[in-house]
Parts: structure tokens; sequence; C-alpha cells
């Protein structure tokens, strides 16, 4: 096997234990690490959640013969930190090992890293191999990538449709009701999963009126993301799910500004929305959103063409008539089943590096 093959597969491995973190090391990357002697893994980790050890320090910790570390290899599909943040600079504790050599994934991003840990390694003597499945790498943290290198949240849009294109069936706008499930239970526990891996989850107006989410966990384990309403003019009564003191809410509208309770009012303008919101939601260090709105939300991320990836659901339900689904043109998914649903994900052309 050759060295970049033999590379890529340690690598790999480190992917694997990094994505163990998804949902928990939030505004940190997810990061794995391997370390290598004579070809044989004889220690690993990853970053568990935002605070603890980083990936480098678990592998490290995790080797029984410390004194192999000095003919070792570490892999990790991140550049090593050079800063002093919730834990020391990984990138020193690497020199101090006695650790020649390091194979990265990708270089870091965020501007207090951003090429430093790197050359700190070089400067010290430590040979450093860089861009091993770099594709991957920035796939993997797509969300962190696309924060640091685009100043805004990562977008996912999500919706259900029927098999002959809907949403949603006609009701009145007035009408306060249950959701109109389209999708099965198993789709709908995935959609709760999606949920703990997001940051935050938004609606527009029709959505929290009609449906009357509660826009929490209740079929997965994890964090409870920030709930996200657009209400221009604070039309939806105050008794409404999505409202109640479970978690955080943050209204976006153009009446008022302040806190009351567990909800944050913010004024934007509306001409701009969308942008406006990114650009507020990056500066409050939000690093991804969850799109669950009605065809005017969703539509508006697509006009505007401020989406990253999408995931609909198309259910066996024919609906006849009703709210038609939203469309994304010339992009080919990827698409799976889950019992008879069919989830096709869409990922816009856009590059996070």
């Amino acid at each position: 096997m050759s060295d970049l093959s033999l590379h890529e597969t340690y690598m790999q491995r480190c992917l694997d234990l990094a994505l163990l973190g998804i949902g928990t090391t939030a505004p940190n990357p997810m990061v794995g690490s391997v370390v290598v002697h004579q070809l044989k893994i004889i220690g690993e980790g990853y970053h568990h959640r935002f605070g603890g050890n980083h990936a480098e320090v678990n592998a490290i910790d995790s080797v029984s013969d410390k004194s192999l570390l000095r003919e070792s290899t570490l892999y990790v599909n991140l550049e090593p930190c050079s800063h002093l943040g919730k834990t020391p600079p990984c990138a020193d504790m690497i020199i101090k090992t006695g650790i020649p050599r390091v194979v990265i994934g990708t270089a870091d991003p965020n501007p207090v890293v951003a090429g430093n840990g790197i050359q700190r390694l070089v400067n010290s003597g430590v040979e450093v191999i860089s861009d091993i499945l770099k594709e991957q790498c920035l796939f993997l943290n797509r969300r962190f990538f696309t924060f640091h290198n685009h100043k805004r949240p990562y977008i996912i849009l999500k919706w259900a449709q029927t098999s002959d294109g809907f949403i949603d069936i006609l009701r009145d706008r007035q009408t306060v009701a249950e959701p109109t499930w389209i999708s099965n239970e198993l789709s709908r526990m995935l959609v709760h999963k999606w949920r703990a891996e997001e940051d935050a989850i938004l609606v527009g107006t029709n959505t929290a009126l009609k449906d009357n989410p509660r826009l929490n966990l209740r079929e997965w384990t994890g964090k409870q993301p920030l709930r996200l309403v657009i209400d221009r003019k604070l039309t939806l009564p105050d008794d409404l799910q999505v409202f109640n003191p479970s978690s955080p809410v943050i209204i976006f509208n153009q009446v008022k500004q302040g806190v009351q309770g567990n909800i944050r009012y913010i004024l934007l303008p509306f001409d701009r929305l969308l942008s406006a919101m990114m650009n507020f939601l990056y500066h409050e260090g939000i690093q991804s959103v969850i799109v669950e709105g009605g065809l005017m939300t969703l539509d508006g991320f697509i006009r505007d063409n401020l989406w990253d990836e999408a995931r609909v659901f198309t259910g066996q339900k024919l609906f006849g008539k009703g709210v038609p689904a939203p469309e994304i043109k010339g992009i080919k998914p990827i698409s799976s089943l889950i019992r008879q649903d069919l989830i096709c994900f869409f990922f816009n052309d856009r590059k996070t590096d």
C-alpha cells in the first residue's frame, strides 16, 4: 500500500471518530485523531464536547506506552490549534511529546489558528503533511467552514411533500391546527435527530400559526435548538407552543426590540430580511440553522440562493390539491429510503473552503 493510501486510511478513521461528536462540539468543529506506530494504531480519540479535551489530547492520552510517541505519526482531520482557549494549544502539546510527524486533513479557517498551528509544528522540526482527504474533511465540518469563510450560518432546508407534490392542504390562515403529517414515524424521529445536530431551527409566521409546532426534541436526546420565528407585525398569539418556556426563542420583527421571559425580540429590515438575519446570527455565533418553514419561507431562501443543503421527504400520501412544494432545479439529489419515504439530499455547489 502506498504512503498516500495509508494516510487516507488513517485519515478516514479520524473522520469516523470525529463524527461521534456531532451536535455536541459547536462552536468547535468535529475532530478525530489517531496515533500510528509501525502501521498500527496505538491511540485514538475525538473531541467529545465544547470545553472538553481536543481530539489530539484524547488520542495521545490513550497511548499506553508513551515512549512510542517519538517514533509515531499523529493523524488529525483539522489543523491543531495554536491558541489558548478553553484548553491549552494542541500544537504545543504535540511538540512536547516529541511526535516527529503530523498528518492533517485540512487547515483551520478560524482566524485565531489559520495556519499558525501548522507553522508552529514546522518551526519546531515536526514534519507536516497536509490536505489528506481534504474534501471529505471540509464536508464533515461544513457548518464550521461556512461560518468562518462566509460569515453566516450553514443553512439546511427541510420539508416533506406528498407523492403528487404538495407540502400542505389548503387551510385558512387563522386556523390553528396540528401539522398535516406526510412522512412516517421513523422519518419524523430522524428529523428530531437532525434538530439535535444544529444550533437553531427557523419557521415563518404561517407555519407557527397553522401547525402550532413546538420545534423541540421529543423523539431524540440532545441539546434543544434555539427557536427562530419570523413574525413581521407580531401577530402570532402568545399561547402558541413555539413560545413555551422550555427553551429560548428569537422573534424577527419590525415592531419592537427587547427581551420578555424566554423570548427575545429583534428588529430587522424586512426589505432585506434574510441577509440581515444571517448577519445577526453570525454575530450571535450561530453556526447552523435548519429551516422547517412553509412555502414562502423556503422559497425565500431558494430564491436568494441562501442555502447550503436541502433534505426533502416524499411520502406516500396524495393530496390532489394544496400548497405546492418548493422546487430546487438543476441539482441532482442523493436519495435513500426510510421505509416507504424517499429522502432526497440536495447540496448547493457553493464551496466551503
